[in-house]
């Protein structure tokens, strides 16, 4: 049984607030590839930042999802990952007008059920690597719901609640 779980959405949504709460259970999580290759970038004096070079940024932060899968491989419990494969292909296909990977398409990285976080405009915020506007947000919620949908995964939305009723509710789904 693949027990790697997705958890995508709408950016500002709470993603990495309930992985983190996932973390505190002692479950395995990965962190969203794209602030990685932010703070990376950030960090090395590189260029790769989607505000200034789109194609580089998500040509790493795909990269960056698919070595997570090899380093964290099945694992006796639920591993959650904050974002992934999915949502990089996903921009890649409407940012740069790429088509999405057949090997995405046709196989199931994930475990079945992916946890979908809705636009929740009372908590959204910018930040120095969040810099899009709720509009964005919410389009790319939009996007990556439409792509899971097309690649048969069951697709649940996680209701606006606290992290930790949100964890309870990702593990009660699950269970």
């Amino acid at each position: 049984m693949n027990n790697r779980v997705l958890i995508s959405g709408c950016s500002g949504g709470g993603k990495s607030s309930l992985i983190d709460a996932l973390h505190d259970r002692g479950y395995p999580v990965v962190a969203e590839p794209g602030r990685r290759v932010i703070a990376s970038e950030e960090a090395q004096g590189g260029s790769a930042f989607p505000w200034t070079d789109m194609p580089a940024f998500l040509d790493k932060a795909l990269q960056m999802a698919w070595q997570d899968l090899t380093t964290l491989q099945e694992t006796a419990d639920w591993a959650f990952f904050d974002r992934g494969v999915i949502d990089a292909v996903s921009a890649q296909a409407h940012f740069l007008n790429r088509p999405i990977d057949q090997r995405v398409l046709t196989t199931q990285i994930y475990h079945h059920t992916v946890f979908l976080v809705p636009p929740w405009p009372e908590i959204y915020r910018t930040d120095a690597a969040r810099r899009h506007d709720l509009k964005d947000a919410i389009a790319e919620h939009d996007r990556l719901s439409k792509v899971l949908v097309k690649m048969r995964y069951r697709v649940v939305s996680i209701p606006k609640m606290t992290i930790a009723e949100r964890a309870d509710f990702i593990l009660d789904q699950l269970a």
